[in-house]
């Protein structure tokens, strides 16, 4: 049995049916203190999903948590630099009518969300390295063309083939 604290409690409330069918697990509630009950690896990535729905991750963004095998991560801004004008950083990793984040999107293959001063980092194993080493360098104040130079350098390729696949025969003719 989990517990924990949701501030978006409505979000969780009104989607309950769907994620209990979904995540495997009992969801209840209590003001805003959430108890998740089911399978201890079921629970786990329950807390994850909604963990990402408070954060303010749209609802199917979240559920990819448990049907792709994705990371929630979040970065405090806080923890990154001294600057005491937050909402300078926080435009910086936001862009110009939001084409910083766009773009970031794009390169990591990553979901990303602000809440006040942390970032959330939605997205797969390998990718997330990357995309919390381009959010950590922008906010410590790296020029946005540096970033993206970095991420289109370090691009995680796909692997193909492990050799584990059987080799198809041919057909004698």
């Amino acid at each position: 049995m989990e517990k924990i604290i949701c501030d978006k409690i409505a979000r969780i409330t009104k989607n309950r049916k769907k994620l209990e069918e979904r995540l495997k697990v009992k969801i209840d509630n209590s003001g805003k203190e959430i108890t998740i009950t089911g399978n201890p690896e079921d629970e786990y990535i329950a807390v994850k999903v909604i963990e990402a729905l408070d954060f303010g991750f749209p609802f199917s963004i979240a559920l990819l948590i448990k049907e792709d095998d994705l990371l929630f991560e979040a970065l405090n801004i806080k923890d990154h630099t001294r600057r005491k004008d937050l909402e300078v950083v926080r435009a910086r990793i936001i862009g110009k009518k939001g084409k910083t984040l766009r773009t970031l999107t794009e390169l990591t293959k990553c979901h990303f969300e602000l809440k006040g001063n942390q970032l959330g980092i939605l997205g797969d194993p390998e990718h997330i390295r990357y995309a919390q080493e381009s959010a950590i360098s922008l906010i410590r104040g790296a020029k946005q063309a540096n970033v993206y130079a970095f991420l289109e350098k370090h691009q995680v390729k796909p692997v193909f083939d492990l050799g584990l696949k059987p080799i198809k025969k041919k057909k004698k003719k």
